[in-house]
């Protein structure tokens, strides 16, 4: 039974791998066995990310990618299996957020998160799904999304739009791609602290929200570990357009 948690071996293509919660799955899935390709656009930071993991013993390399230009996801796809024959798993977590007012979000922030965050999630996973298929090998694609996709909060309107459509393309994607043995499930994360969001939540705001969380604390980057390994096990394997929140119960928490 436990060897089915075991992913030694998969090759696992992560985006935004340079830093936060990427960085974290990158890190944490190198450390279990796994093959890591990191994905992203400052590539001179992640080559130095991937030899400090290679340094540790373990198996990882940076590769260049933006995901809101479909030239470049193919180029980074085509260069994995190049490097690596061929990939197991897709972790889409890029992403970027937008805050303000709703009526003050203009139209260029508004597209930008749009393109990042729900178009650029599509584009990887065509990409990654239509080789795979090609080759004829099963695949598992674990996406990125958020509480936010499942309720709202204020001045975060493209990021909850964004996340929405995440879960929602979890699901249908789920349907269409199991005839290819490729499944799709999603994370949820709640409130977890990270240096983006550090200063934020020592604010008075910041203090009242995690209030709201029934834990009153934020998660812990490695509290994501066990959603993450399991759903890049084959213990996991008859998931499919599953979406498990780690968010301390803030999702069930009264209005």
């Amino acid at each position: 039974m436990n060897s089915r948690f075991d992913v030694a071996g998969k090759v696992v293509i992560v985006t935004g791998a340079f830093s936060g919660l990427g960085l974290h799955f990158a890190r944490t899935l190198a450390e279990q066995g796994c093959v890591v390709a990191m994905c992203g656009r400052r590539i001179s930071l992640g080559h130095g990310l991937a030899a400090a993991i290679r340094g540790e013993g373990q198996i990882a390399e940076a590769f260049e990618l933006d995901v809101t230009d479909a030239d470049s996801v193919e180029q980074c796809l085509d260069a994995v299996r190049q490097r690596f024959s061929t990939f197991d798993v897709l972790i889409n977590n890029a992403g970027i957020a937008h805050h303000g007012p709703s009526l003050e979000v203009d139209g260029e922030s508004w597209s930008k998160t749009l393109d990042v965050n729900l178009s650029g999630v599509w584009r990887v996973t065509q990409a990654f799904s239509t080789r795979l298929a090609q080759m004829e090998r099963s695949g598992n694609v674990i996406n990125i999304a958020s509480i936010l996709g499942l309720r709202v909060a204020q001045q975060v309107l493209a990021y909850t739009v964004c996340k929405a459509g995440v879960v929602q393309m979890t699901r249908a994607l789920a349907l269409e791609l199991a005839r290819y043995r490729i499944r799709v499930n999603a994370i949820a994360p709640g409130y977890f602290e990270t240096d983006l969001n550090k200063e934020f939540f020592e604010t008075q705001a910041g203090q009242q929200l995690i209030k709201r969380i029934p834990f009153r604390r934020l998660g812990r980057l490695e509290e994501l570990d066990g959603p993450l390994l399991l759903l890049a096990s084959d213990a996991s394997s008859f998931m499919n357009g599953s979406v498990v929140s780690v968010d301390g119960g803030h999702l069930v928490s009264s209005l």
